[in-house]
């Protein structure tokens, strides 16, 4: 027997796939990006200096770190960003938003923001906003516990 709890579930995960296909498509047609360079770029655009600690970049992409690596090669070669070591810690990588990249994100910004309206925001209504906003929230705090817990853990050794 499916319960509404399962029909809401396989709704959201199909929903939410469809979403993100949706979007990266349009993000390919639109400003030869895909949806996760989109979001590495957004993350870096909104970054003091435009710039993150390589770390902290892959924790706000939900990439592990050789998937990160992986993907900022991928947007060095165009020229849209960069890596640099920290003056004070040569340890410490930073990923840098280029010139180049700023400019590629803010003409890419509208039609991103159209893609995004058009699919989803459009179709909410004030109070499912605010319903969601507090559901998501709730659970990408709930979700990034553990991964924080086990982080904050293995720096006190």
């Amino acid at each position: 027997m499916v319960t509404s709890r399962m029909r809401m579930w396989r709704d959201y995960f199909e929903s939410s796939v469809l979403l993100q296909n949706a979007l990266d498509e349009q993000f390919r047609a639109d400003s030869d990006l895909t949806l996760a360079e989109y979001n590495l770029l957004l993350l870096l655009h909104d970054a003091p200096d435009r710039r993150l600690r390589m770390g902290d970049l892959a924790r706000g992409m939900v990439f592990s770190s050789s998937r990160l690596s992986y993907q900022i090669s991928v947007l060095e070669k165009r020229g849209l960003v960069c890596r640099e070591r920290d003056a004070h810690d040569a340890r410490v990588i930073h990923a840098c938003m280029t010139d180049a990249g700023k400019q590629k994100f803010d003409e890419s910004g509208r039609s991103h923001l159209m893609a995004v309206r058009q699919l989803f925001l459009d179709d909410l209504d004030a109070d499912e906003v605010a319903t969601l906003e507090a559901v998501f929230g709730r659970l990408k705090t709930k979700l990034r516990e553990p991964a924080d817990r086990t982080r904050n853990n293995s720096n006190l050794k």
